[in-house]
């Protein structure tokens, strides 16, 4: 990504770097985020946050394929927070996949615009078929 000498602060995706594979995990589950790096595909990269701010602004999160949201998580962000931040806020289009939670949050989630929900035991199984979709086949 390079900047832009006019507004030095914006970072202007590159042709490069919209190609790079990579997705974003906001978990604190240390077990759960190994056990989807061991999943990883070559040439995928995981960025694991507990911030969307974290990652960066609309531009460079717009870069990421899609989102991996622990709807479980208390080690100090909120999900359906970050779900109305991204899609509200930002209005950001990227995939958002929600895994854990009750019942009732996964229902929240839904509201909020996530694209789906999964129990917890499935989104490591599910993370070779969503690198494979989001590959854009190169």
């Amino acid at each position: 990504m390079t900047r832009c000498a006019h507004f030095p602060a914006v970072a202007i995706p590159t042709i490069a770097s919209r190609l790079e594979r990579r997705f974003i995990v906001m978990s604190g589950d240390a077990n759960l985020v190994s056990r989807l790096r061991e999943q990883l595909p070559p040439g995928w990269e995981l960025t694991q946050a507990g911030d969307l701010d974290a990652v960066g602004g609309f531009e460079e999160i717009l870069q990421y394929r899609f989102l991996l949201l622990d709807l479980d998580d208390a080690s100090g962000f909120d999900a359906l927070d970050t779900l109305r931040k991204a899609r509200v806020d930002m209005m950001l289009n990227i995939p958002i996949f929600c895994f854990g939670g009750a019942r009732a949050v996964r229902g929240q989630a839904r509201l909020a615009r996530a694209d789906r929900c999964f129990e917890r035991d499935e989104i490591v199984a599910r993370l070779g078929g969503f690198c494979e979709q989001f590959g854009w086949s190169g």
